[in-house]
């Protein structure tokens, strides 16, 4: 592939929108030529509506099989794992589970690329399939098209300064990895032209201890580089910031402890779920952001206004935020363990609306150490775990919410406040919890620190760990699952993101249950 890196920015890829219901056809195998992009207008899909041949939602990636990221090419809009779920749901009382795709093509806004190869010949990519052989994506079809372009120019600076890519079997080289975050809030442009003209902020892993170390001066020269030739006065105003982490461990951990912002914007900000998020290069953020913001509006609809409500694997706070602004709740407590998105989540407040009136409050903690302390005082509880699903501790203070209600009802307020003070001496994960809060608005009440939620909001990636958290949650009578959405956060991949509703059922017996364990996931 050519080094040079072009002045005019590539143009987006076509994009279909398919919206299906569990009824809708599936696509015929594919007979004729993929339909050209002009012919590919963005639609939706009722039931009865002819699908569209497979090929108009077909991959098209030149890197297909080679490449682990993706693992089928046709059907994008509907994979394969939709038709299971669709029966799992069917089967625990949910006829009326839907799926909603939204871009095909360009849709990952964040991308963690290996850098290997030689100075002459740089590898980005992905590693293949059960190797750490790191495959070349230059054309990636997932990639929104700035990453790609901002690849392309940080091919073009390691083969100009002669950065060495890192060697994994001998520990040297300069360039590790490299994460790509793209941002398609900005207010100057047209709202229909921000997504197309997204900035990259790009994040270089370096195979150093700090930034004064013996290579620093090639970290400073390829980030000038990439600055010069894509930042704000460049010809082409691709890149948004560069930063750089540090790293020089042998395990699989990509980033190390130490960032430096080095050149560009220092705050990354996106709109999502009607309000701006600010993300650092260090915190968690969605691939998908278009989805993701589908996915939180639905969301909304099922939070009462004025709701008291705690965020679980919060992050920094994305949907607990949003929640505060379009549902006006009278409190919101955000639970992290990554102490990275506590920045990230004040900057986000900063920014809210001056007429949001809420209790908000962020919390540096592991649910997993009691979490029923964490959950007490929310009528409405949302959880976003990692693709392991729930914590096994927390699945067992859901099943048995009801006896702990009991018992909460059964004790006097005096007798409440003093036990939980000489707990909290025991606790020092709560005392650690309580120091490394953010607290904005006046604190809870003391008849709101006695609810326990009634409505359950589980958001997973990880559909096998979502089908045994749901199946542990509903054995346990204390819940019932109303409503189940299905997202297509990763088109190209037999994975999907779902949305599911659980409510606490009225006349549950207190009498307490022996709990079936869950099994620890590997």
């Amino acid at each position: 592939m050519p080094l040079c890196f072009l002045s005019v920015r590539p143009p987006p890829p076509p994009l279909i929108t398919c919206h299906f219901s569990p009824s809708a056809v599936r696509a015929p195998p594919a007979v004729s030529a993929p339909a050209p992009a002009s012919a590919a207008p963005s639609h939706s899909l009722s039931p009865n509506a002819t699908p569209p041949p497979s090929l108009t939602c077909a991959l098209h990636c030149p890197h297909f099989e080679s490449c682990s990221g993706c693992t089928h090419e046709f059907n994008l809009h509907r994979p394969v794992i939709v038709d299971e779920a669709t029966e799992f749901f069917k089967a625990v009382g949910v006829s009326d589970f839907t799926f909603d795709s939204c871009k095909l093509w360009g849709w990952r806004c964040r991308a963690k690329l290996a850098v290997r190869g030689s100075s002459e010949n740089p590898l980005i990519g992905l590693y293949q399939e059960g190797t750490h052989n790191v495959v070349d994506i230059p054309q990636c079809k997932a990639h929104h098209p700035s990453i790609n372009a901002a690849v392309g120019l940080l091919k073009q600076g390691i083969t100009e300064l002669s950065i060495e890519p890192y060697d994994e079997d001998e520990g040297t080289g300069d360039l590790r990895y490299v994460q790509m975050a793209v941002t398609t809030h900005d207010t100057s442009l047209p709202a229909s032209e921000r997504y197309k003209n997204g900035k990259v902020q790009v994040a270089l892993v370096w195979n150093s201890r700090n930034e004064n170390s013996p290579n620093s001066e090639k970290l400073n020269a390829l980030a000038n580089f990439i600055w010069r030739n894509g930042g704000t006065r460049s010809k082409v105003n691709l890149v948004h910031s560069v930063w750089a982490n540090f790293q020089t461990s042998t395990n699989n951990i990509i980033f190390g402890n130490r960032w430096r912002h080095l050149l560009g914007e220092r705050d990354f900000w996106e709109h999502v779920g009607g309000i701006d998020i600010s993300l650092a290069p260090s915190s968690f953020g969605q691939a998908n952001t278009r989805a993701f913001d589908t996915l939180l509006r639905k969301l909304q609809r099922y939070v009462p206004q004025g709701s008291s409500v705690a965020d679980l694997y919060a992050g920094a706070g994305a949907i607990g935020l949003s929640l505060a602004v379009t549902r006006k709740c009278r409190s919101v407590r955000c639970i992290e363990i990554n102490k990275e998105s506590k920045l990230s989540f004040e900057k986000t407040v900063d920014r809210l609306p001056n007429l949001v009136d809420s209790s908000i409050s962020w919390h540096l903690a592991d649910t997993s150490k009691e979490p029923l302390s964490w959950i007490t005082g929310s009528d409405v509880l949302v959880v976003d775990p990692p693709r392991k699903g729930l914590d096994a501790s927390l699945v067992d203070a859901l099943r048995s919410i009801s006896s702990a209600e009991y018992k909460a009802k059964s004790s006097s307020e005096s007798q409440l406040s003093s036990s939980s003070k000489e707990k909290d001496e025991k606790r020092p994960w709560m005392l650690r919890a309580r120091e490394a809060s953010v607290q904005i608005g006046s604190k809870i009440t003391s008849e709101d620190s006695k609810t326990l939620p009634r409505t359950l909001i589980y958001i997973s990636c990880g559909w096998e760990s979502f089908k045994e958290d749901c199946e542990l949650l509903l054995s346990s009578k204390a819940w019932k699952l109303e409503k189940a959405h299905g997202y297509n956060f990763f088109p190209g991949t037999q994975s999907i993101e779902v949305l599911a509703v659980f409510k606490r059922g009225q006349g549950v017996s207190l009498k307490k249950k022996k709990l079936g364990k869950k099994k620890k996931r590997l």
